[in-house]
């Protein structure tokens, strides 16, 4: 780098985004010799949301890349491990049975000349178990109790993928500590304006001095404190298809006698959807529903009436949420990453998946830098990366609900006309009634880590199942059937039950033997 390239990354604004940010450009940038001076300005009064509390499996990607111990880290911040999300109630129940299917992080193919999904179909096997439960090593696992690590497992790897489910405010606590650790600055300071000329961030003012810079991150939450000072009509809405607006969080205890759980459970209720998240040391808890159909406290009864038990509440938190991203995420030479630049509602657990790909990709166009600045080229290709990322999750997301058939409450009975603002998803749907959904069906698109796998689980669990007309011979299917059926025995007979690995896990770290 020369001494005329940008020296200065001032990232405005703490918590996961602000501090996963620094810590990953500073490896990035970083590592052998320094070429940037990377500071986090972070205020000490306000607040991390710190609901977001449940992972997809890629952050183990980005955990493992940045060189952080797992076992370090599941232990400073009480984590579980998440192999998925069970949904709940999303549908009518049928013979007087709650709906339920399972959402899982794997999917098993045993070799053939036909995969197993269209396999479970053409042998009619919906008759005696879930789609996931025929395809899915994962849920034979939750049922068992057991998680995907095995007693030898090395850190990140396990016989399927996982995510985690960890407390937001001690994760940003701990990559704060490791960044600091590894040379970046920490500056606890509240910003009170934005310099700019133009659409050039120059400065920042805070209470604790005046912070210059070449290129500014916006970390600030929804505020969006720096990118709404270069451009205030800036933001696509994405109330239209996904009305949830409003959340009220409670922390609790585990409800006696219960392990926890290495699954996410989000429960449809009646204006929205629970979710219910197991730390080693409590659950999280949350409704996110329509604000223009249930007031906040009527939200928060009926999260209270739903949870039933007498488990102590330890915090409760209501949260307003906007929904949507920026038209442009980055301007001039500021990013905004993290809420300040989306949210999508956490129905599948992608805000720390949406900081990764923001800050990877911040790399390695920034890597392209020049004396002058980032050239313009660069900037629009980040922002049609982000742009597509949002939007592809936007319509997974609506998915989950427009193929609802409750029509208990009118925000359930609207739920089927969400589609509209997808057009790719409504013409897809129209297909996959006729075939099953396939990787092809994607070609073009911006999906980041959500693919044909995943669309099948939620498409089926929601029983929008393809009419196959061709047969296979018995024995071709029972072939493919027992060897997934083998595949999960091993898997049963060589996994920990989720409780002792994380006995031994958060026992090793703390010296100790721990009660989970």
């Amino acid at each position: 780098m020369s001494e005329q390239q940008l020296k200065v990354i001032n990232i405005i604004g703490g918590g996961s985004a602000g501090w996963m940010a620094a810590i990953y450009l500073n490896r990035y940038f970083n590592r052998d010799r320094k070429n940037y001076t990377i500071r986090v300005i972070e205020s000490p009064d306000i607040g991390i949301i710190g609901v977001g509390e449940a992972t997809v499996h890629s952050i183990r990607f980005f955990f493992a890349a940045m060189g952080l111990d797992e076992t370090e880290l599941m232990a400073e911040t009480n984590a579980t491990l998440k192999s998925g999300i069970l949904f709940r109630n999303w549908m009518k129940p049928t013979e007087g049975k709650v709906h339920e299917y399972f959402h899982p992080f794997d999917q098993q193919q045993p070799g053939g000349s036909i995969d197993i999904s269209s396999a479970w179909f053409i042998a009619s096997r919906g008759g005696r178990e879930r789609y996931d439960q025929g395809v899915s090593v994962n849920a034979h696992l939750i049922d068992a109790g057991v998680c995907p690590k095995t007693i030898s497992s090395a850190p990140y790897q396990a016989i399927t993928p996982y995510g985690y489910h960890l407390d937001a405010t001690l994760l940003a606590r701990f990559l704060r500590r490791k960044a600091v650790e590894a040379g970046v600055l920490h500056v606890p300071a509240t910003v009170s304006d934005v310099q700019v000329n133009g659409e050039t961030v120059l400065s920042v003012d805070t209470d604790q001095g005046r912070f210059s810079g070449d290129f500014f991150v916006d970390c600030s939450g929804f505020r969006g404190l720096v990118i709404e000072k270069l451009r205030r009509e800036n933001w696509s809405s994405f109330a239209e298809s996904l009305p949830c607006d409003r959340a009220v969080a409670i922390q609790r205890d585990l409800p006696a006698g219960q392990a926890p759980n290495s699954y996410t459970v989000a429960t449809a209720l009646s204006n929205g959807w629970a979710w219910q998240i197991d730390l080693v040391n409590r659950q999280g808890c949350g409704y996110v529903y329509d604000s223009s159909r249930q007031a906040p406290e009527d939200a928060e009864r009926e999260l209270r009436q739903f949870l039933e038990d007498e488990s102590r509440v330890l915090k409760c938190t209501h949260l307003e949420m906007k929904v949507g991203c920026r038209k442009e995420f980055w301007i001039g030479n500021c990013v905004a990453v993290g809420l300040a630049g989306g949210f999508i509602e956490p129905l599948e657990s992608t805000g720390l998946h949406m900081v990764h790909l923001g800050v990877g990709l911040l790399a390695t166009h920034l890597a392209g830098s020049e004396e002058g600045g980032v050239p313009q080229p660069l900037r629009d290709s980040y922002n049609e990366k982000m742009l597509g990322f949002y939007q592809d999750l936007k319509q997974f997301i609506v998915l989950h609900y427009c193929l609802s058939d409750r029509d208990d409450t009118d925000f359930w009975r609207a739920a089927a006309a969400t589609v509209d603002g997808c057009p790719w998803l409504k013409s897809r749907l129209a297909i996959w009634k006729h075939k099953i959904c396939e990787y092809q069906d994607f070609a073009g698109s911006f999906a980041s880590i959500f693919t044909d796998t995943n669309y099948r689980y939620v498409l089926y669990g929601m029983q929008h199942c393809p009419q196959l007309t061709f047969e296979i011979s018995g024995a071709e299917s029972a072939s493919i059937f027992a060897r997934f059926r083998a595949l999960v025995d091993r898997a049963l007979s060589g996994c920990m039950e989720h409780s002792a690995y994380l006995q031994m896990v958060h026992a090793a770290e703390k010296g100790g033997s721990v009660h989970v």
